[in-house]
């Protein structure tokens, strides 16, 4: 057993360097669309308000039909699904580009939105999903944890790094050629790189509704069990923070004239994340997922804490260190707490679940912290992101006692 788990190959050549460069520019498009929607409609419409509720469309049509897709490639296999969604969504994207720029009324143009959102390709949890089912499939059990870990540090570092990446992107395009080009860019880059990650052969070890032993997906009433509901729940606080630290270091900046830096401040934190969630394929076994839960969301909470106090610049971004140390390894955690305990057959379902509890909360927190900001002022939104972190350490408490005993 020991002489299998050395000599067998790794994840990397298992799935081959290709296959995390595609997937890492497949996840993209998803990083730009809600940025790049609003850019468009503000300058198409010269509506600050009609382009948050466009990009709260997206975000909800995301919410809703994501765990549906992620069941149909449970059921179908990701290939025909995500071939399906990228076609889908290239057309919606033109298609909400002329729609902005014609006379057509502005419902039509959240109509648009959702159908964005609706049909987005679940790159991440699917790549979750289908490195996760290699992982299972040709690796030694005695490799699956520390793998599985390591896999789900790299993948939420790759997220964040791709969501701190994206909006940038979104700002030079608009600002070099015409905010109508980060749109055409990511309907481009769904074609040929979404489409590259379907049909990429890794696709083959989640092509099928059965297992190769032949047994039947676990029942759909699996996927309510409170050990997994609760892992939910606390990827949707994460959700929660991450749209309310957004939206009220936004209002922060802009009492000192300076909207512009928070994208650069909350960077900070978004670099900052990505690396410590690297760093979690490292922590030893005996420091339970569980256990990461709670240690890493009371970082969450401290450095929220200190957020909601800042009257200064320099205090914003001490805190925002600070909660870049405890938001990515939560998350990490999260995700591969999900992943251990995705029914049989539902392992896309279930990260489409995670994903989509996480976009169900940004946008729900940035609209929230929005409307404090501008109706109450700066300093009740920014308790917003303490109230987040409460129902992280909160669901993680809940997860304790649901988990009384962490698998070995």
């Amino acid at each position: 057993m020991t002489q299998t788990s050395f000599s067998s190959p790794s994840l990397l050549r298992l799935a081959g360097l290709p296959y995390f460069v595609i997937a890492f520019v497949a996840r993209l498009p998803f990083a730009m669309m809600v940025v790049g929607v609003l850019t468009v409609v503000v300058s198409a419409r010269d509506s600050l308000s009609l382009g948050g509720l466009t990009s709260a469309a997206v975000g909800l049509g995301t919410a809703l039909l994501g765990p549906f897709l992620g069941a149909a490639a449970d059921r179908f296999g990701q290939r025909p699904v995500l071939t399906l969604s990228a076609v889908l969504n290239a057309v919606m994207l033109a298609l909400f580009a002329v729609v902005v720029y014609s006379p057509a009324a502005d419902a039509l143009v959240l109509l648009s939105a959702f159908a964005i959102g609706a049909t987005a390709p679940q790159v991440s949890p699917m790549s979750r999903s289908r490195l996760v089912t290699i992982i299972d499939d040709r690796m030694p059990a005695v490799r699956h944890a520390r793998t599985t870990s390591a896999t789900m540090s790299y993948e939420s570092a790759a997220d964040e790094t791709v969501f701190v990446f994206g909006p940038f992107l979104v700002g030079i395009l608009a600002s070099l050629i015409a905010p109508w080009a980060p749109i055409a860019l990511a309907a481009a880059l769904t074609l040929l790189f979404v489409g590259a990650f379907a049909l990429h052969p890794t696709g083959r070890h989640v092509s099928a509704s059965r297992d190769e032993s032949g047994a039947t997906p676990s029942a759909a009433s699996e996927l309510f069990r409170p050990a997994l509901l609760v892992v939910v729940l606390g990827i949707t606080g994460v959700g929660l923070f991450f749209g309310a630290a957004l939206t009220s270091l936004t209002a922060f900046m802009a009492d000192r004239g300076a909207s512009e830096q928070a994208g650069l401040l909350y960077g900070v934190m978004g670099i900052g994340s990505a690396i410590l969630a690297l760093g979690v394929a490292w922590l030893p076994p005996r420091f339970s997922l569980r256990a990461r839960w709670l240690a890493f969301g009371g970082i969450l909470l401290a450095g929220s804490l200190l957020f909601a106090n800042a009257s200064t610049v320099a205090g914003m971004t001490t805190a925002l260190a600070l909660l870049g140390i405890g938001v990515g390894p939560t998350l990490v955690s999260l995700y591969s707490l999900g992943a251990s305990r995705s029914p049989l057959g539902r392992s896309a379902t279930v990260m489409t679940m995670l994903g989509s509890g996480v976009v169900v909360g940004q946008s729900l927190a940035a609209a929230v912290a929005g409307d404090l900001a501008e109706n109450v002022g700066t300093g009740p939104a920014l308790l917003a992101p303490l109230a987040a972190s409460v129902v992280v350490v909160g669901a993680g408490i809940g997860n304790w006692v649901l988990t009384p005993h962490p698998p070995r």
